[in-house]
């Protein structure tokens, strides 16, 4: 379900595995499944304030700050977008483009979906590259520049590529969403962290190919 990948007295850094929300959910014959915040205090003992979130399917790094002190700095620096995420997606379709920006406004749509609009008063905006993996199979890298719920899937279905197993929008079925946290760079109390995940739940992402793809992306 989930992996530690470091400890510090002012955070902890998550492995995300896909599948399991941030916070907990109640089923129909309500009972509760944790979710990752309440995992993890309840391994490790901890304090613990989630920084930001990932998406039920999406897997990969998670912070999560061990002090109100930290809490406040980090989540500050979320929000001034200080902080650098690249994710990593697979798509099944032929992009639009291959890289480049995608901007707009984010509208709701049904069923708990979301809608890329042309507009730009306060806009979800992301960078991306991709490269192919092997025939009829391309990975992105994208570094999104703000945090709109969404944001990463919606942009991706809106260059023509949605995500491989993120049937919401349109993705081919697949046995997980191949969306994954990668890279997380951010700087606290003037000392600089970089930490790297590698993908290591779903079939496309344990593949020799993508290995070589991931390899391939320039800083």
């Amino acid at each position: 379900m989930y992996r530690i990948l470091a400890q510090h007295k002012d955070f902890m850094v998550i492995n995300k595995g896909p599948g399991l929300g941030m916070h907990d959910e109640t089923d129909e014959s309500g009972l509760v499944n944790p979710g990752l915040v309440n995992r993890v205090k309840a391994d490790t003992g901890f304090a613990l304030y989630p920084v930001h979130r990932l998406d039920k399917m999406t897997s990969g790094l998670v912070l999560l700050a061990r002090t109100t002190t930290a809490n406040r700095a980090l989540s500050m620096a979320f929000a001034d977008r200080q902080v650098s995420k690249q994710y990593l997606a697979l798509s099944d379709r032929k992009p639009k483009k291959k890289q480049g920006w995608v901007k707009g406004d984010m509208q709701k749509g049904r069923g708990g979906s979301w809608m890329l609009a042309r507009s730009l008063d306060n806009p979800a905006i992301s960078w991306f590259d991709s490269m192919p993996v092997r025939e009829g199979l391309r990975l992105y890298r994208i570094k999104p520049q703000t945090g709109k719920t969404h944001q990463i899937r919606v942009a991706l279905k809106s260059i023509g590529a949605p995500i491989l197993g993120d049937e919401r929008y349109g993705g081919t079925a697949a046995d997980r969403g191949y969306l994954h946290a990668w890279r997380l760079s951010f700087t606290l109390a003037d000392e600089a962290f970089d930490f790297i995940c590698p993908p290591d739940e779903g079939e496309m992402f344990l593949s020799p190919e993508l290995n070589a793809a991931i390899a391939g992306l320039s800083e």
